[in-house]
Formats: structure tokens, C-alpha cells, sequence
């Protein structure tokens, strides 16, 4: 196995053990409304707890650029640390609702540094050929965790408290193979200067601002369906047989989705497989109400594709992100992606139980067709800032020779256009130009330098002539012997 592969395996190994005290106290929330005497009302506050606080942490990180500054293995080690610790301590010492739902609040922050900065993690490892698919791994990483207390809390004899405490002992695990064993891959680009207003400026170019539009509509279903899938097959409080098959369906199906949606993106495209897992999603909220009283072979079925759709496109939606946002604040990007979206679950995760007190749980999830149906317009909207073909394959029809200086731009440059010439790039920051670069060649060290200084000196002669540098002009430390032959061009 090869430095990569054990670098992603273990990035994602840390998710699905970091995560995991996400949806601890979801899974046992008919124990605490037993032992509490919890409302319904409560009950809804103590799940959604931990995606504003979620959202918070991560509006703060944006704010900071915390996740672009600061060594990401020791972020996520901190913030995995910091999580399990507030569940352990919920699970050790907390007997009433108050107490529980500020603990589930600084876990909710706590994670906000755990899952986008695994991410950028993960992205430091791939290149632009197989990030989608690496992505999907380590999404689907994050559907298994999220669901790891529905395994853990359908063991029978387990009381709640155990299910916290484990769930807080895989989060300390998490925290030590980050600490320890992580390490970022080298495509990670150097720590930026500080941008506070970068979190604004995203969300008013195009690409993005779409990016983010699917991606809410993606979120408004996901959460919620995780959260109460158990409440609508059991028509109230889920049982052990529930937790069960909400642990197959989001976390097994959905990983499978998540894995199957990354390859897929990366051989035909990133908008066609978001739309599709967007429509089929949406296709299962609506058909839900008749589905999930038939058969319990076909209910298991249904579950299983709805699992997977609904999370297939999370993967392809934070690809699109990073392609489209400023190659230095890729992280910053994700966050405040991710930012929103959680703060959108809380409405969705509130809806859910409104709506089954009006019409029953059975048909309580149709509300969740809302998000695909307002996210798929987005995302077919986007085709005009991401290709539509594989990202592997060229965009030109045929090749130049190999020492033309055009076709080695063509191949260099993200977007398949020519960059500007070296004087305008003098003008802006340099290291933008050389952070695409590096993003697009997806070398080594020794490859990227010497590509980086043929492209460089293909620019200067472009630039300007050599006949109108007289030889006391040339910069300090270089020679002044008489200016080297320049290439023939194809065709003249």
C-alpha cells in the first residue's frame, strides 16, 4: 500500500471514529425522555443543539480561517479531543436536560473542527483525477460514524450511559491517531495571510454561491432523515429492530452511496451525478408515506436506496466547492459551506416532528422533497462553471507537440485556458498563480519545479521580446551572455 493510500485510509478511519458522538444522544433519546420526562419540544432541542453548535464553531473558524492557518492534524486532534470529552462528561455526571444541552452544543463546536478539516485533509492526498472518489471514502466515513450509536444503542441490556461513554471512547481514539499518525499530504498549500472578509466574498462569485444553493438543499433533507428514519419506521420511539436499520440504511447504505457517487463523479462529470442523487432523493421523500407501511423485506430495500441516495452527492457537492473556491482558502471555503448547511438541518431537523403531529410519522418525511426540489435548479445551473466531462480527460479535441509552450499551458492551467502573462501576474499575489499550478500538476516536487520553470520562461520570453532587454537591463544574478534560442513554433 502505498504513502496515499494509508494516509486517506487513516484520515478516514479518524472520521468514522470522531464522529461518532455525533448522534450519541439521538440514539438515545426515548431513554432520556423516560428518565427526564422530556416534551417532544426538548427532545428536538437536544438533537438540534448539536448542529448550531456545529454551525457556530464553524462560523467562527471561517471568521479566523482557522483551518487555513493552523496544522489541520492538530486542529482535528483538538477538536476530536475536545467533543469526546463533553460526552463522556454528559454520560458521567449530567441528570437533567439543561446541563445535557450545553454539553451537546460544545460538542456540536467541538466538531467543527473535526469534519472540514478532515476534509482538507484529505484533499492534501488527491489530485483533481480521483478527488471526488477520495472524497466519497471519506464522507461515507462520516455517514458510518454519525450512525455508529445506532449499532452501539441496539445492543440489548446497554443502558444510555454506555452508549455515550463509547461513543466518547472512539472520539478520544480519534484524537490520538489524528495527533500522532496524521499527517497532511503535500499537496497542502502554505498557510495564507489572515482574510476575515474571504468568508463574504465567497458566497458573491457565481460558481460558489450555487455550489452553496445545492448543497443546502442537500442538507435540509440529509439530517433530518438520519434523525427521525427510526421515529417514522416505528411510528414514534424506535426500538432496537429500528436502530438496527437505521444503522444499515445511513450508515453501510450510505457509505456505499457516498463511495459509488465519488467514482462516478470523477468519470462523468460532477453536476450529472449530484442532479441524479438530488432527484432520486427527492423521488423517495415523496413516495415514502406509501412504501414504508408495505412489506418488511421492501421497507429494508427502500431504506437502503434512500440512504444512499440521499447522501451520494455530498461527496461531488464538496469537490465542486473546492474547484471553485480561491485555491488558498480551500478550507475556509468548506467551512462556511458546511456552516450554513448545519444551520439549515436545525429547521429540518424542527419540521419533521411538527408535521408528524399534523399528519402522522409514516408521512411525516415528504417535507424533506423540499430540499432537492429547490437544490436541483442550482445544480443544473452550475454546468456553466464546471465541466460536464471527466476531469481526466483533456479539454481540447487534439494535442500539441510536446515541446510546443501551448500545449504545455493547456495542460498546467485548472481551466484549460491560458494564464495571464507574467506582468499581470506581477501585479496580484504570486502565489495564487502557484498554488494552481501546483493543484493541477499534481507532481512531485522535482516535476513541478521543472515544469514551473519551463512555463515561467516560456512567459518572459512571451512577455517581452528579447531584442528589447538590452544586456545591462538583465536582473541581478542572472547571465549576460547573448539571449538563448527561443523554440520554433508548430507551423512557423
Amino acid at each position: 500500500m502505498t504513502a496515499g493510500r494509508r494516509a486517506r485510509a487513516l484520515v478516514a478511519l479518524v472520521q468514522v471514529l470522531g464522529l461518532a458522538v455525533w448522534f450519541s444522544a439521538s440514539a438515545v433519546l426515548p431513554e432520556l425522555r423516560a428518565e427526564w420526562d422530556l416534551s417532544a419540544t426538548a427532545g428536538v432541542w437536544l438533537t438540534t443543539s448539536v448542529q448550531l453548535g456545529f454551525a457556530a464553531g464553524a462560523v467562527v473558524s471561517a471568521l479566523l480561517t482557522l483551518a487555513d492557518r493552523v496544522p489541520p492534524q492538530r486542529l482535528l486532534a483538538g477538536g476530536a479531543a475536545a467533543a469526546a470529552s463533553c460526552t463522556l462528561l454528559l454520560a458521567a455526571v449530567v441528570d437533567g436536560p439543561v446541563a445535557a444541552l450545553v454539553l451537546r452544543t460544545l460538542t456540536g463546536v467541538c466538531l467543527a473542527l473535526v469534519y472540514p478539516v478532515g476534509t482538507k485533509i484529505m484533499t492534501s492526498w488527491s489530485d483533481r483525477s480521483r478527488r471526488a472518489r477520495d472524497l466519497g471514502v471519506l464522507v461515507g466515513a462520516l455517514t458510518v460514524g454519525s450512525a455508529l450509536p445506532h449499532l452501539i444503542g441496539g445492543l440489548p441490556g446497554l443502558p444510555w450511559r454506555g452508549v455515550l461513554a463509547g461513543a466518547a471512547l472512539c472520539g478520544f481514539v480519534a484524537a490520538a491517531l489524528a495527533r500522532w499518525c496524521l499527517r497532511p499530504g503535500p499537496a497542502l498549500a502554505p498557510a495564507p495571510p489572515p482574510d476575515t472578509g474571504y468568508a463574504l466574498r465567497l458566497l458573491r462569485e457565481p460558481g460558489p454561491r450555487l455550489v452553496v444553493l445545492g448543497y443546502l438543499g442537500h442538507m435540509w433533507e440529509l439530517y433530518a432523515l438520519w434523525t427521525w428514519l427510526g421515529a417514522a419506521l416505528a411510528g414514534g420511539d424506535p426500538g432496537p429492530p429500528e436502530h438496527l436499520l437505521v444503522f444499515v440504511a445511513a450508515g453501510l447504505g450510505g457509505a456505499a452511496g457516498c463511495v459509488l457517487g465519488g467514482r462516478a463523479a470523477d468519470r462523468y462529470g460532477r453536476v450529472p451525478v449530484i442532479a441524479t442523487s438530488l432527484l432520486v432523493s427527492g423521488v423517495c421523500c415523496a413516495v415514502s408515506p406509501v412504501v414504508l407501511g408495505a412489506a418488511p423485506l421492501l421497507v429494508g430495500a427502500f431504506c437502503v436506496l434512500w440512504g444512499a441516495a440521499a447522501v451520494a452527492d455530498s461527496a461531488v457537492l464538496t469537490t465542486a466547492t473546492i474547484e471553485v473556491a480561491d485555491p488558498r482558502y480551500t478550507g475556509t471555503a468548506l467551512t462556511v459551506q458546511t456552516a450554513l448547511g448545519f444551520l439549515l438541518t436545525v429547521a429540518g431537523i424542527a419540521t419533521v416532528p411538527v408535521v408528524a403531529a399534523a399528519v402522522g410519522w409514516q408521512t411525516a418525511l415528504v417535507v424533506l422533497a423540499v430540499g432537492p426540489a429547490l437544490g436541483l435548479p442550482a445544480v443544473l445551473a452550475l454546468r456553466r462553471y464546471l465541466p460536464t466531462a471527466p476531469p481526466s480527460l483533456p479539454a481540447t479535441p487534439a494535442a500539441a507537440p510536446a515541446d510546443a509552450p501551448t500545449a504545455e499551458l493547456a495542460r498546467i492551467v485548472p481551466d484549460e485556458r491560458p494564464t495571464a502573462p507574467l506582468s499581470r501576474i506581477a501585479d496580484g499575489p504570486p502565489t495564487v498563480e502557484l498554488y494552481r499550478l501546483r493543484r493541477a500538476t499534481g507532481a512531485g516536487p522535482a516535476a513541478f519545479g521543472d515544469r514551473l520553470a519551463r512555463v515561467l520562461s516560456d512567459r518572459s520570453r512571451a512577455a517581452v521580446p528579447p531584442a528589447a532587454v538590452p544586456p545591462s537591463a538583465a536582473p541581478a544574478g542572472f547571465g549576460r551572455g547573448p539571449a538563448p534560442r527561443r523554440r520554433a513554433r508548430p507551423g512557423g
